[in-house]
């Protein structure tokens, strides 16, 4: 496991990676206490594992920029050539139907959209990448990725490059009280083999 996480003990982002993989790890890079990415070479396929804990609606504009600020410059510095899964919580809200986001988002969704989550589908649109959730006919139950007494949610997403979209065959979410209280195991199956080379600004 590789951790990146503030001394306070309020954010932190983790990696956790089979021990098969263990020694295919080339790079960590730990962004911040809200961000790091992994690098793993697997029989000649570049993949870059990043996760993120976006930052919460009611926190300052500054707080958020500098979040997306820093996933910017992680997206910028992957070539091409090579492949990102960005994954966990981003905190906002995508709604059930794309409603003017079809190139990036599916129609299959849950709860409304807001304003946070119009940022998100903008960003992903920005960087030619697609909602990986919203691309699948799932059971309520099997998109709903946070749950509380108060509540039930999606604010965990799955993000790949849309020339990368082919390589995953589904998703799913795990409800078990045993994995989170919260937060649900959110589980993708991505085919990994190695792929021709991308011409420049190809997403």
């Amino acid at each position: 496991m590789w951790y990146s996480g503030s001394e306070r003990h309020r954010n932190g982002v983790g990696i956790l990676v089979d021990e098969e993989f263990r020694w295919q790890v080339v790079e960590v890079m730990r962004a911040s206490d809200r961000l790091m990415t992994i690098k793993l070479v697997i029989v000649g396929f570049m993949l870059h594992v990043c996760s993120v804990y976006a930052s919460q609606t009611v926190l300052d504009a500054e707080v958020k920029a500098r979040f997306w600020e820093a996933l910017d410059e992680v997206l910028r510095s992957v070539p091409s050539s090579e492949n990102i899964v960005i994954v966990r919580d981003f905190n906002r809200h995508i709604r059930v139907l794309p409603g003017g986001y079809d190139d990036v988002h599916e129609s299959f969704g849950f709860s409304d959209r807001n304003g946070e989550g119009a940022a998100l589908l903008d960003f992903t649109r920005a960087f030619g990448l697609v909602v990986v959730n919203s691309s699948f006919l799932k059971k309520e139950d099997h998109l709903i990725t946070f749950r509380s007494a108060i509540g039930k949610t999606q604010i965990d997403f799955l993000l790949l490059r849309k020339g990368d979209r082919a390589f995953c065959k589904d998703y799913k979410v795990i409800p078990s009280k045993y994995l989170l209280t919260q937060h649900r195991l959110l589980v993708m199956d991505l085919i990994i083999k190695k792929s021709k080379k991308r011409n420049a600004g190809e997403g």
